[in-house]
């Protein structure tokens, strides 16, 4: 569907440069883009292709309008803009509502009628499904779980049994949601298993990406809260809280009972260790170690040895690697340590 520049713009509360009627049906990178399509610059990187690039417009900012030859929408966030510009242009497919007649439903459950149903979906007793969910083919819905409106389960995602769901989450296939946590104490020499009573709750506005998992809760509920994003392949362990608008990003491993704060950044492949809070508006860089709290809020911390604050861990990494070096000279400073003492 084609929507002109001054539509597009009003969406994101932009100024147009040029044509308001131009007419734009898809985005594209500002380098390979063509008629009909917008693109946007936000970094140095992309700047030369303001002269040169055969888009129909682009999303720039206030600084970069005397570079672009072409027609634009002037905004303070391109890539905010962008993403708002897409969904537009890309709206999410919905499959009709229904049950699929290969759906096993318990008469007890509650779906309502505007939900999507696929093939081979499990669901049940005292299961509650709101408007316009969609769970496409092959999940499995355990009894007493509840699922908010407009939610949207991929393929094969296992809900386990009394976990809830809040409205507009997405989660993609293969995640499994409140699998027991890893609780077990050892006796005479054995594992004892400990029973993993608690249940997940996932607020409104979440998304989980494939292959993850969040473990139901010891006695206590695990906890992610409204408008947390977490990639693929992230384990978040029992009865751990997540922030509200925390992302991290693919690989992260959050062991039990730890506290993770509003907005913060983790990046890929994390470990955080159990029993620990980390505050507010933290970043932690990607491939780091958090094994001690975090409470200074806004902080940011790397590692792949011990925590550190990030600028001590730079200046660190930098001498680790002099060290060759500087064992060689101390070598050297000792030998002629030696020398000195013997001709002494």
């Amino acid at each position: 569907m084609f929507y002109s520049l001054e539509q597009l713009a009003a969406i994101v509360d932009g100024r147009v440069i040029g044509d308001a009627q131009l007419q734009i049906d898809r985005v594209a990178p500002i380098e390979a883009a063509d008629t009909a399509a917008i693109s946007f610059v936000s970094s140095k990187k992309f700047v030369q292709y303001l002269s040169t690039t055969k888009a129909s417009a682009v999303i720039i900012p206030d600084v970069l309008c005397e570079q672009c030859e072409v027609a634009a929408i002037v905004v303070k966030n391109p890539r905010a803009a962008y993403a708002r510009i897409a969904q537009v242009l890309y709206p999410m497919v919905k499959p009709p509502s229904g049950i699929h007649a290969t759906a096993v439903v318990d008469d007890s459950a509650r779906v309502d009628s505007s939900a999507s149903i696929g093939a081979h979906v499990s669901i049940a007793e005292n299961v509650v499904i709101g408007k316009n969910v969609v769970i496409e083919a092959s999940c499995s819905i355990g009894r007493g779980a509840v699922i908010g409106d407009n939610s949207y389960l991929y393929a094969n995602v296992t809900l386990y049994p009394a976990c809830r769901m809040g409205e507009d989450c997405i989660i993609h296939s293969s995640t499994v949601i409140g699998a027991d946590g890893f609780g077990f104490e050892p006796e005479n020499g054995e594992w004892l298993k400990i029973p993993q009573v608690g249940a997940v709750v996932i607020g409104d506005h979440v998304e989980i990406g494939a292959c993850s998992t969040v473990d139901r809760g010891a006695v206590n509920d695990t906890v992610i809260e409204d408008g947390v994003k977490l990639d693929n392949h992230i384990q978040i362990a029992h009865n751990v809280r997540v922030g509200a608008h925390t992302v991290m990003s693919n690989g992260v491993g959050v062991a039990g009972s730890t506290t993770i704060g509003k907005h913060c950044l983790i990046g890929g492949m994390t470990g955080i260790k159990d029993h620990i809070e980390i505050a507010d508006r933290i970043t932690i860089t990607a491939m780091s170690l958090v094994s001690k709290s975090l409470t200074q809020v806004g902080g940011s911390y790397s590692s792949n040895t011990p925590i550190d604050d990030t600028r001590t861990w730079r200046r660190n990494t930098a001498r680790f690697r002099q060290l060759d070096e500087l064992a060689k000279r101390l070598i050297q400073l000792e030998k002629q340590v030696k020398q000195m003492s013997s001709e002494k």
